[in-house]
């Protein structure tokens, strides 16, 4: 089981410094993993996911990173592959890639987007084919039904090989994301508030990515929610999780838990280890 903590790009989340001060607590006290948020809009300010990354990265030097999760159907794949090249090497090879269909709609449609989660999820599927051709540093092309790029190889490849790792979300239970997240390297499942996801949906989750998979060995399978201080009360709440499958535990990060300096201490306090 590995450790990670997940945090908002606004409030008081939103300023970059105060992110990558929380990943450098948080590589100090043996996290695994630092991740933000992806919004457009939010409570209070609103800061940029990858500026807060590129912070965190220049900042650490073990834990892994990355966006939990990028709505890739509402950004532009090609620029998503420089980007996330860009912070591979920036991080030395630490950038984990977590994509969904983002939520919630209205930041698709308050900005002409639109929301239908039909098309978003075509132009998720044909944004991550590209993304991935991209990242080959080979001759790429592709004509698909919302894109299409012309003959065109992408320098420099990423430090990860064969490639960044691709992590998907999705709402249990909705079966389409999860199908998607197989062919992959992850999954983040949830279930869309004020629903919260349970032990048994997880067994069912990953009994449907095998069907799908083949195996979810070498597989990433992350959960989410809160731990106290103690790490042996935090254990007792990560077992159950550990034993249906999960590879990761992400803690929650957030406003509503309490001020930044409070979280701060949390994150010190290190990870509920198993």
């Amino acid at each position: 089981m590995r450790y990670c903590i997940n945090v908002p790009n606004f409030g008081d989340y939103h300023d970059p410094d105060t992110v990558a001060g929380l990943a450098v607590d948080a590589e100090d006290a043996g996290w695994d993993g630092f991740f933000v948020w992806d919004h457009l809009q939010g409570y209070g300010p609103v800061g940029d996911p990858l500026v807060a990354l590129a912070a965190t990265a220049a900042r650490t030097s073990r834990i892994r990173l990355g966006a939990m999760i990028t709505p890739l159907p509402r950004r532009r794949p090609w620029k998503v592959a420089k980007e996330t090249v860009s912070l591979d090497h920036l991080s030395k090879g630490r950038l984990i890639v977590g994509v969904g269909l983002g939520n919630p709609p209205q930041e698709y449609s308050d900005f002409g987007e639109d929301p239908d989660p039909r098309v978003r999820a075509e132009k998720l599927d044909e944004g991550l084919d590209i993304l991935t051709g991209l990242w080959t540093g080979e001759p790429f092309s592709y004509h698909g039904k919302h894109y299409q790029l012309e003959e065109m190889t992408f320098l420099p490849k990423p430090v990860q090989r064969p490639r960044i790792p691709i992590w998907g979300a999705g709402f249990w239970p909705n079966r389409r994301p999860f199908r998607r997240a197989a062919r992959y390297d992850g999954v983040y499942p949830t279930r869309n508030w004020p629903d919260s996801l349970t032990v048994d949906d997880l067994k069912r989750i990953l009994n449907h990515v095998a069907k799908h998979r083949g195996s979810t060995e070498t597989f990433d399978v992350v959960v989410g929610g809160q731990t106290p201080h103690e790490a042996d009360d935090g254990a007792e709440i990560v077992k159950s999780w550990v034993r249906a499958g999960a590879t990761w535990w992400s803690e929650d990060i957030n406003g509503w838990r309490g001020a930044v300096e409070e979280m701060r201490e949390r994150i010190r306090a290190g990870p509920p280890r198993v």
